[in-house]
Formats: structure tokens, C-alpha cells, sequence
């Protein structure tokens, strides 16, 4: 099968190299010429996935045209926020049998659309239907190196579903399906912002504890959030939702929990940001979700305090003793 992997970072590069070991014909787009001339020469990104050795079969293309020509699938490995920007550039290559999965994880800030509302807006209406979006608890390295990992694939149809389940599943790379689209993003674009939050709790040396209570209730105020949104609960529990979850908020790996870890002890935003070379999605992501929760009336307090640190420069310690401090309530509403 004839496979095109739009975006080179981490993750795209990463599931260029596992599509090409199950046995797909690959083309990564790479957006900088230099990069692209780099992975030719060296098979190796050293910018995004450093210490990989990249397959010998896999092809890399600066051209749209080229990447997508007869692609049966086009993985669209790029960040939410220059999505619409891509997918306008990327439409006229478009063969209207492709399969289009997504791997993007945030909320639109102007719009406050998930990836595939935007995707939806700006493809034709031939390719609705084509829309998949891949998620769960994954680093770039570990499925790059082959270690065993599991991740949801969502799409409204289920057959379009299944289509993308078997171009990705391997021995070492197992995947569920669902119809529940929504939910799966959502999920995925949350945890995000609660990795900030325990990664400034971690930081600021509050322990295992703090953390799980971050976590559990994160996981809570994901759920009523997606629901709002027509998800169904039950996708919340699992890959796209705790599992990713619970892999963002405990890892060094998590570029979100990094930051939070960093601001927790004591570095500003803007100084973190100069110096990063790829993309922490819940800086963005918390903006966004903290727009759309205030407008469908959803009380998300964490996704609140830490929009609070990030653009109101509130004290990490504060952000704290303002989640500990507010009214006392049931865990579970009757």
C-alpha cells in the first residue's frame, strides 16, 4: 500500500519508520529543504528522533504532488495549530479514495474546532466520510525502536475505521477502532494541558500523591468536557483518554509535563519557549479548551489555573492551594 506521512517531527518520522517496517510503500513530506536533504544523506533526524536509523526503502519529498501521488493513505503527522494552513496546500493532491488520518492533537484557537471539524471545513465533501484520526498512549521513540504500544483509531465509519486499523497494525503496534470521534479528540488534546499540571506539581516537589489526584480529576474534567461535545464516555477510560493521559502526565519524554516541570521550579514561559526546538501542544491547547469550556458552561478548574499560570503569570504555588482550597463536594454527582 502506497502511504504518505505529511509532517517530518517526531512522531511523523516515527510512524513513516513503523509504516515501512509492516511493509507500506512510504513518502514523508518534509516541509525544510535542508531537513529533507538530511534524512536522505544520514537516514537519521536528528532534530526530532535522534539516535533512529531510518529504513533504507523509506522516500522523503518537499512536493505535495509527489508525497500524495497514488497514496491510498495520508498521515497528516502536524501540529493542530498550522493544520488548516497544511490541508488547504495538501487538498488539490488529494485522490478522493484516500484515507486521511490524523495524529494532530489540539483544539483550534481561533475557531475552538477539533482537527477534523477544520479538516472537514476545508476538504471536499467527498473526503468527510475518509476522516480518521489516530490516538493513544505513544512516544515517538518507543514505536520507532519497535517497543510494544496500542492506540485507537476513530472514524464516523466503521469500515473507514477497520481500512486504517490494518494499514498500521503490526506485532509490536496494536490498534483498537471506535466510531467515536469526538471523544478520541478530546482526549487528546486535553491531556495536554493536564501534563502542564503535573509537571508543576512534580516540580514543585508535591509527590506521588498530588500527581494521581492531578491525574484522576484531569480525567474527570476531560469526560464532562467530552460529553458536552457528544462523546461517549466509555471512550474516556481507555487508550485515547486515561492511557494517553496517564503516559503524558509521567514521563520526562512529555514534552507538556517537561514544561510544567520547569515552570514548577521556578523558570518563566517565555524563556522555556525560546529555547525549544519542538511543539508543546498544551500551551496552546490550555487557551483554547479554556475558551470552549466557558462557552458550553463546562467547569474545568485545573484546565482554569493553569491557563491562569500560562497567561496570567498566577504563582505555580497558588495554582495549587487554589484547586485544594475550593469548595468541598461529592466525588461523584448524584
Amino acid at each position: 500500500m502506497r502511504v504518505a506521512v505529511i509532517g517530518a517531527g517526531g512522531w511523523g518520522t516515527a510512524l513513516a519508520t513503523l509504516l515501512v517496517t509492516i511493509g507500506h510503500r512510504v513518502c514523508l513530506w518534509v516541509r525544510r529543504p535542508a531537513l529533507c536533504e538530511e534524512l536522505r544523506t544520514t537516514r537519521e533526524n536528528r532534530t526530532y528522533l535522534p539516535g533512529v536509523l531510518l529504513p533504507e526503502s523509506l522516500t522523503y519529498s518537499g512536493s505535495f504532488s509527489e508525497a500524495a501521488d497514488k497514496a491510498d493513505v495520508i498521515v497528516l503527522s502536524i501540529p493542530s495549530h498550522v493544520i488548516r494552513m497544511i490541508i488547504r496546500q495538501l487538498a488539490a493532491a488529494l485522490s478522493e479514495t484516500s484515507i486521511l488520518v490524523s495524529t494532530a492533537k489540539g483544539i483550534e484557537e481561533e475557531t475552538l474546532q477539533t482537527v477534523t471539524s477544520v479538516l472537514r471545513d476545508e476538504l471536499p465533501v467527498s473526503l468527510h466520510s475518509q476522516l480518521a484520526v489516530l490516538s493513544g498512549p505513544s512516544f515517538a521513540t518507543d514505536v520507532a525502536r519497535g517497543q510494544p504500544t496500542a492506540v485507537t483509531v476513530a472514524a464516523e465509519q466503521e469500515a473507514v475505521a477497520a481500512a486504517a486499523q490494518q494499514v498500521f497494525s503490526s506485532a509490536r503496534f496494536r490498534v483498537y477502532t471506535t466510531t467515536d470521534v469526538v471523544g478520541v479528540e478530546v482526549g487528546g488534546a486535553v491531556k495536554n494541558v493536564i501534563a502542564i499540571a503535573a509537571g508543576v506539581s512534580d516540580g514543585l516537589g508535591y509527590g506521588h500523591s498530588a500527581r494521581a489526584a492531578l491525574i484522576t480529576r484531569g480525567l474527570a474534567e476531560i469526560t464532562r468536557l467530552a460529553v458536552r461535545m457528544g462523546a461517549n464516555p466509555q471512550t474516556l477510560p481507555g487508550l485515547s483518554g486515561m492511557g494517553d493521559l496517564v503516559l503524558t502526565c509521567t514521563s520526562n519524554l512529555s514534552r507538556n509535563y517537561t514544561v510544567g516541570v520547569r515552570v514548577g521550579r521556578g523558570e518563566k514561559i517565555a524563556d522555556l519557549l525560546a529555547g525549544m526546538t519542538t511543539v508543546a501542544e498544551g500551551i496552546r491547547t490550555c487557551r483554547s479548551v479554556f475558551s470552549l469550556a466557558q462557552r458550553l458552561g463546562v467547569e474545568m478548574p485545573i484546565v482554569e489555573q493553569v491557563y491562569a499560570l500560562l497567561y496570567a503569570e498566577k504563582p505555580a504555588q497558588q495554582i495549587v492551594t487554589a484547586l485544594l482550597t475550593r469548595e468541598t463536594k461529592p466525588e461523584f454527582a448524584r
